[in-house]
């Protein structure tokens, strides 16, 4: 993803995200965490940008999710172990993809704990 910086990478996933709360809050916890877009690895085969059809100016962007925890299963994504599991629960709370709470909140610091929480309530429409 030549070209694009991670604040401009976040603007464009928030923008495609917007009024999606779950998309939102998922997407939120994912760049909140500090590391992934951050990542070629992630960005270059991840993530999807465009303009926005309606002003063909906005930059918009799309994360696969599935892809990306696909190949985080399969080592393809090295990751610390709190790397892991906020992208795991980001991709459970964006993307729907399953994960075992009790395998991955277990281990992770006060910071992400906070953010994940924030991040659930933010995907229920509670104030966060």
């Amino acid at each position: 993803m030549t070209g694009i910086s991670p604040r401009q990478l976040e603007d464009a996933l928030l923008a495609c995200a917007r009024g999606i709360r779950h998309l939102e809050a998922g997407t939120s916890l994912l760049i909140d965490c500090g590391t992934w877009l951050h990542r070629e690895d992630l960005t270059s085969r991840f993530i999807t940008t465009g303009t926005s059809i309606t002003d063909s100016a906005t930059l918009l962007a799309s994360l696969d999710w599935e892809g990306a925890t696909a190949a985080l299963h399969a080592g393809e994504l090295p990751a610390s172990s709190g790397e892991r599991r906020m992208l795991l629960l980001a991709a459970s709370i964006a993307g729907g993809i399953p994960v075992s709470l009790s395998d991955t909140l277990p281990g992770i610091d006060h910071r992400n704990a906070r953010l994940a929480v924030s991040a659930v309530a933010h995907a229920t429409g509670l104030p966060n």
